[in-house]
C-alpha cells in the first residue's frame, strides 16, 4: 500500500510558480520601472507601450517560472521582445580596447550624481543603446548579453565601450557648459559691482 506521503501534492507544485495574478501584481506594482525599461530599449513611446503590453501577455501565457523569480522573467520578456521589435544589430568598428581602457570607461560611465541623461541614453546607436541598458542598467553578464542579441561577446564589450565613451564626452560637455554658465554669471555680478563703484 502506498502511503500518503508518497502521493505527489500538485496543489503546492503549482504553488511554486507565477499565476496569472502573480504577473499582474508586479506589473501593476513595478508599472514605472518596466515602462521606462521598454522605452529605454525602444527609444519610442508608442513602441514602448506595445512592448509593455506584449511583455504581461507573454508572461501570462508562456511556460511556468517560479514565483520568485517572476520579476526578473518580466524585465527579460519585455528585453526580448524588444529585441524581437528593433533587431538591433553590431556596427562594424574599428575600436581597439584593453581591458584597463574598459574599467576606466566603467568608472566614467555616470556622473558624480550617480545619474545620467536619458536624452543621451536614447541618442546612442540601437545596438549600443541595447548593450548599456542590458549590461549596465540591468546587470546581465556579457554572456547573456551575447545570447539575447545574437552577437558575441566581444561585440559587446566594443558596443558598451562605445556607449560609455559617449556618456562621458557627453558628461564632459555638460560639466563645461555649466562652467561656462557659473562664469558668465560671475562675470556679470562683478560687472554690475563695478558700476556700483563708479557710480558712488
Amino acid at each position: 500500500m502506498i502511503g500518503r506521503a508518497h502521493i505527489p501534492d500538485r496543489g503546492a507544485k503549482a504553488d511554486r510558480y507565477a499565476s496569472r495574478e502573480d504577473f499582474r501584481r508586479i506589473f501593476e506594482e513595478d508599472s514605472i520601472g518596466l515602462h521606462q525599461l521598454s522605452f529605454l530599449l525602444n527609444g519610442n513611446p508608442e513602441k514602448a507601450q506595445q512592448c509593455f503590453v506584449s511583455g504581461f501577455e507573454d508572461c501570462v501565457t508562456g511556460n511556468p517560472v517560479f514565483r520568485e523569480w517572476a520579476h526578473s522573467w518580466a524585465k527579460r520578456t519585455i528585453i526580448q521582445n524588444a529585441i524581437e521589435e528593433l533587431k538591433p544589430r553590431p556596427t562594424h568598428c574599428n575600436l581597439s580596447l584593453s581591458a584597463t581602457v574598459f574599467s576606466d570607461l566603467d568608472k566614467l560611465s555616470f556622473g558624480q550624481d550617480g545619474h545620467f541623461g536619458i536624452d543621451v541614453v536614447l541618442g546612442l546607436e540601437d545596438f549600443e543603446r541595447f548593450v548599456f541598458v542590458i549590461s549596465i542598467l540591468e546587470h546581465y553578464s556579457e554572456q547573456d548579453c551575447a545570447l539575447l542579441l545574437g552577437c558575441s561577446v566581444q561585440q559587446v564589450r566594443e558596443a558598451r565601450a562605445r556607449a560609455l565613451q559617449r556618456m562621458a564626452s557627453s558628461r564632459r560637455a555638460a560639466l563645461a557648459g555649466e562652467r561656462l554658465i557659473d562664469s558668465n554669471s560671475n562675470r556679470g555680478s562683478v560687472l554690475v559691482e563695478d558700476g556700483h563703484k563708479v557710480n558712488r
